[in-house]
C-alpha cells in the first residue's frame, strides 16, 4: 500500500498511515525546517524496523548530531522526503525524485491537504481582501494534477472547516468538478479530532475520493465514536516542573509514571528520553494575566474574558472581539481548545493550567495535545533548539490518532 504524502507538514497524517501498514513513497513539503522534521522521522521508523533504535534514542539524549543520525540512514530514505513547493515550476523535478523512489512500483493513495490559510475563517477575516485571489486558493488543482498523473485507487485530502464556505462554497463546487474530471468521485466528511482519542476540540474537513472504476463502501467518518474518557490533565501528569524561559531541547526526564492515557496512546512508547519540554519566557504582565486566568478557572470554572482585566492590563487597542485570547489548557476538561500555528508567535491561547508554573504549555505538552507521541522531534532549519519552528510545525499538522483511525479505515480497501 504506497502513498505519496503531498502538503506533507511535520508529518501527523503521514504518521497515522506509517501506523496502519501504509508505506510511504516520498513526503512533498516546502518548509524547510519540516522537511528536516520529516526526515527524522523516517530515519526514526527506519532504524526501528532494523533494530537499530538504540541510534536513535543516542540522537535524542544528544549524544550523535542530526548530520551523525542521516549517515546511519541509506540515501534513498532520507531522499524520500522533498523539500520543494507543488507547482508548474517544480512538479517535472518532484515527478523525476518520485519516480526516483517509485521504481517500478504504483502509487495505490495520494494524501495530504493544501496549505489551509485560504480557506480557513480565521484567515480571511485577517486578510484584507479575504483572501480572494491568494494563490494558495488553487492549490487543489496541483493535487488533481498529481491524481492524473500517478492514478492511485484512493486519495485523502484534509483541510480546516472553512472549505466548505470559502468563496460560498464556489471552491470546493469546483475542486468536486475538477476531481471527477480527473476521473475520480469524492465524498465530504466533517469530523473532531476528539472523535479519535484527541484530547483536544479541532473540527476538520476529510475528503475521500477513489477512481470511477472502483466502487469502494465509504463508512460514516463522521459516525466514529471514541471519545476519550480521559481529561486534559494526563497530558501533563508525568511531565517535570518548568517555569516561563526554561527547559532544555535534549535528554530530559520524566517526573512520574506514564499515565494510561499516555501509554494507552502511545505516546510514551516505552522510551525514557524527554525532548522538547520547553516553554517560552514571558513578561512580568503576561504572568500576572496568566495568574488571573488560572485563578478564575480553577474556583468558578469560567474563563477570562478581557474586558474584566484591570485597565492596566490591557494593552490590546482592540476591545471588541477575542476576548477570549487569554485562556488556560483546563486539565479536567475531556479536550482543550484547538491548537493552531499561531501558538508559534505567542502562548496567551494556551496557558499551563499550574498556578505555580505560570506559562504557557511547552513545545512537548503542545505536541501531546496534537497526539504526537514523544519520540517524535520537530526540528529547526539549523541544527540547534527551534521552539518557534517546533510549534508552528506541531499548529499545522493533522493529530496522527486521527489520521490512524482514517487509515485503518482506508486500508481495508486494499
Amino acid at each position: 500500500m504506497n502513498y505519496i504524502d503531498l502538503f506533507a507538514g511535520a508529518g501527523g497524517l503521514s504518521e497515522g498511515f506509517i501506523r496502519a501498514g501504509f508505506n510511504p513513497v516520498a513526503h512533498v513539503e516546502m518548509d524547510e525546517a519540516a522537511c528536516y522534521s520529516l526526515k527524522t522521522r523516517v530515519a526514526y521508523h527506519y532504524l526501528k524496523a532494523n533494530n537499530k533504535f538504540k541510534h536513535y534514542a543516542d540522537y535524542l539524549r544528544g549524544d550523535i548530531n542530526r548530520s551523525e543520525l542521516y549517515e546511519l540512514i541509506p540515501d534513498s530514505i532520507i531522499d524520500s522526503v522533498i523539500n520543494l513547493s507543488i507547482g508548474a515550476d517544480n512538479n517535472e523535478k518532484i515527478h523525476r525524485l518520485i519516480q526516483k523512489q517509485l521504481g517500478d512500483k504504483e502509487v495505490d493513495l495520494i494524501i495530504g491537504g493544501p496549505p489551509c490559510q485560504a480557506y480557513s475563517l480565521v484567515g480571511r477575516a485577517r486578510s484584507e481582501n479575504n483572501m480572494n485571489g491568494d494563490p494558495r486558493n488553487y492549490l487543489y488543482v496541483q493535487y488533481a494534477k498529481y491524481l492524473e498523473k500517478y492514478r492511485p485507487k484512493m486519495f485523502v485530502f484534509e483541510n480546516v472547516l472553512g472549505l466548505k464556505s470559502a468563496k460560498g462554497g464556489l471552491y470546493l463546487k469546483n475542486m468536486e468538478k475538477l476531481f471527477l474530471k480527473k476521473g475520480y468521485k469524492m465524498e465530504l466528511f466533517t469530523v473532531e479530532a476528539n472523535q479519535f482519542g484527541v484530547l483536544q476540540n479541532r473540527k476538520r474537513v476529510i475528503i475521500i475520493g477513489w477512481k470511477n472504476d472502483f466502487i469502494p463502501n465509504i463508512p460514516n467518518l463522521e459516525s466514529i465514536n471514541e471519545y476519550s474518557s480521559f481529561q486534559v490533565g494526563e497530558i501533563f501528569s508525568d511531565l517535570p516542573f518548568l517555569a516561563a524561559g526554561e527547559g532544555v531541547d535534549k535528554y530530559q526526564h520524566y517526573s512520574n509514571k506514564a499515565s494510561k492515557y499516555l501509554v494507552q496512546n502511545h505516546m510514551r512508547n516505552g522510551i525514557d528520553v524527554l525532548t522538547q519540554h520547553i516553554a517560552r519566557p514571558h513578561t512580568k504582565q503576561d504572568k500576572e494575566i496568566y495568574r488571573i486566568a488560572v485563578n478564575k478557572w480553577e474556583k468558578e470554572k469560567k474563563r477570562l474574558d478581557y474586558n474584566d482585566l484591570p485597565e492596566r492590563l490591557k494593552t490590546h487597542k482592540n476591545r471588541h472581539s477575542f476576548f477570549d485570547r487569554f485562556k488556560v489548557v483546563a486539565p479536567d476538561l475531556n479536550y482543550s481548545q484547538t491548537v493552531v500555528a499561531h501558538i508559534a508567535k505567542d502562548g496567551h491561547y494556551y496557558i499551563h493550567p499550574d498556578i505555580e508554573q505560570n506559562r504557557s504549555i511547552s513545545v512537548r505538552e503542545a505536541a501531546r495535545l496534537q497526539s504526537f507521541p514523544d519520540d517524535y522531534y520537530f526540528e529547526g532549519v539549523k541544527e540547534t533548539a527551534n521552539r518557534t519552528a517546533a510549534f508552528k510545525q506541531i499548529g499545522n499538522a493533522v493529530p496522527p490518532l486521527m489520521a490512524q483511525a482514517l487509515a485503518k479505515t482506508i486500508s481495508q480497501f486494499f
